[in-house]
């Protein structure tokens, strides 16, 4: 009973709690059970089952009246940098790891009053600096696939590296992740999911602590198209509290009925050229190209100039922005400060930031710290942080010609498969580089959406990545449902 409850979706399991087939109790525990059973994932870094149980309790009394609201008693994943009142809230940070927030992040606040369940708090990369999940001071989150015939531990991606593996591991429903520069469409191509980061504004960043605040955004994981309609729709909209965030009306997911001649494709074949990219998914993109253009679509070849500085003005920028967000951590104002009275006696002020921050503080967000603060120095700041800028602007530019002859721009998610962590500790840099096909999207603030279309020859699962114009994700969606329903995917993990 328990692992047909993990695996349902939220579509169905709403309409059987609506019929009770099932209660809100049953769907949450047997999610705890899943989560302690698969402890060894890492998914999670807090939970209060306890507090699961009585909102679950809560939930089932609105299916008794019939006042049940969207997501009512529907248990997801919350990736841990965004703040819950009363529940601790890391980043991932030994920095922050007895944080304990007196405020409600505007996405967890709309989440609450659509009534899910906050079924734990994710792992992730510290302060969502990271590619893989390994930057986490709490232990990397593990990837529930394997390569065929081999055994080694895998990355799941990053930074939403929990948020990933809870949703493929079937610990969650849904999950909640974000993404600066691709950490929700990697993770989502690693573990054979669905990841969308909607438009730049769409969703509050109101609560959810800082990386870079002009790329940061909020989205979702999903084991299906409808799932993430759902809780998509239920985490955008205005938020008077975020002065970013947008006031245009929410669009419509799930009348997303199309056809081929509807949608109007582009490829970026000159990036395609430029970028090394392992060439079983090559294949297995340009295969999906040729049924895409067989089943009646028209794909246009585009191309995005300077696509060689992409992911130098991107570091640039969101490690600019970083070093500035993160300077408030000093143990004053936030941050762990478990120096022994004696061991300050003789500190100044600069001791006292040098220490704390040189403690709590992990490898690859003091490297993205010193980069930030070296860009913006005087002397630095017009050769790199402005340079970087404007290679955004080209971007933008490039983005707004493309969408004026198509709708979707298609392209692979990431350059490879899932890889054993051990292969990315070497050289950071190799793992900067798997952002290549998500950063351009990024920085001009699309809507990207990955969706799985099979498995490599390896056994690890493949997502391709789908970018529209501003505020267009109902052509991502339209899209997706056409490729799904062609492909007729249902990826899962071996043993699960």
């Amino acid at each position: 009973m328990e692992e047909n409850l993990v695996k349902i979706t939220i579509k169905d399991a709403i309409r059987k709690l609506q019929n009770k087939e099932i209660s809100v109790v049953d769907l949450v525990q047997a999610h705890i059970s899943q989560i302690l059973k698969n402890k060894k994932l890492n998914a999670y870094i807090t939970y209060d089952f306890d507090l699961a149980i009585e909102q679950a309790k809560i939930s089932q009394s609105r299916y008794d009246n019939n006042t049940s609201r969207m997501l009512e008693g529907i248990p997801i994943a919350v990736k841990d940098v965004f703040c819950t009142k009363g529940i601790r809230t890391t980043a991932a940070s030994r920095m922050l790891s007895n944080f304990i927030p007196f405020y409600e992040s505007g996405v967890t606040e709309k989440l609450n009053n659509h009534g899910y369940i906050m079924i734990g708090k994710s792992n992730m990369d510290e302060f969502a600096m990271g590619s893989t999940g390994a930057y986490s001071y709490f232990g990397a989150s593990i990837n529930p696939w394997k390569i065929s015939g081999d055994n080694s531990e895998l990355t799941p991606g990053g930074s939403s590296s929990g948020s990933a593996v809870a949703v493929s591991s079937f610990q969650s429903m849904a999950s909640i992740g974000s993404d600066t520069g691709g950490s929700i469409r990697q993770p989502a191509s690693f573990t054979g999911l669905f990841g969308i980061k909607p438009t730049y504004s769409r969703c509050s960043r109101w609560g959810m602590i800082a990386f870079a605040n002009s790329l940061d955004q909020a989205g979702v994981f999903a084991r299906n198209l409808p799932d993430l309609a759902l809780v998509l729709t239920c985490i955008m909209g205005h938020d008077k509290k975020d002065y970013t965030s947008s006031l245009k009306p929410i669009p419509n997911l799930f009348d997303i009925e199309s056809s081929p001649k509807d949608i109007s494709l582009a490829i970026g074949r000159d990036l395609l050229s430029f970028v090394k990219m392992n060439p079983d998914l090559l294949k297995m993109f340009s295969d999906l190209l040729d049924v895409l253009i067989r089943t009646g679509f028209e794909v246009k070849d585009v191309k995005l100039h300077n696509i060689e500085f992409a992911l130098s003005a991107y570091y640039i920028i969101a490690s600019a922005e970083a070093s500035s967000n993160l300077a408030r951590y000093d143990s004053i104002k936030y941050g762990v400060d478990d120096f022994s009275i004696e061991e300050k006696s003789n500190w100044d002020i600069n001791d006292l930031y040098f220490n704390v921050r040189t403690k709590n503080f992990g490898e690859e967000v003091k490297r993205r710290i010193m980069l930030g603060s070296y860009v913006l120095s005087r002397s630095h700041m017009e050769k790199y942080y402005k340079n970087a800028q404007k290679i955004r602007y080209c971007f933008k530019k490039d983005f707004k010609e493309i969408f004026a002859d198509s709708d979707v721009i298609i392209l692979p998610t990431t350059t490879q498969t899932a890889y054993p962590f051990a292969k990315d500790t070497e050289n950071p840099t190799d793992a900067y580089y798997n952002d290549i096909f998500t950063i351009p999207a990024s920085l001009v603030g699309l809507p990207c959406m990955s969706i799985p279309i099979g498995k490599a020859p390896n056994g690890l699962p493949v997502g391709i990545q789908l970018i529209a114009n501003h505020f267009q994700e109902d052509k991502l969606f339209k899209l997706a449902k056409i490729i799904t329903s062609i492909l007729n995917l249902n990826l899962i993990p071996k043993d699960f």
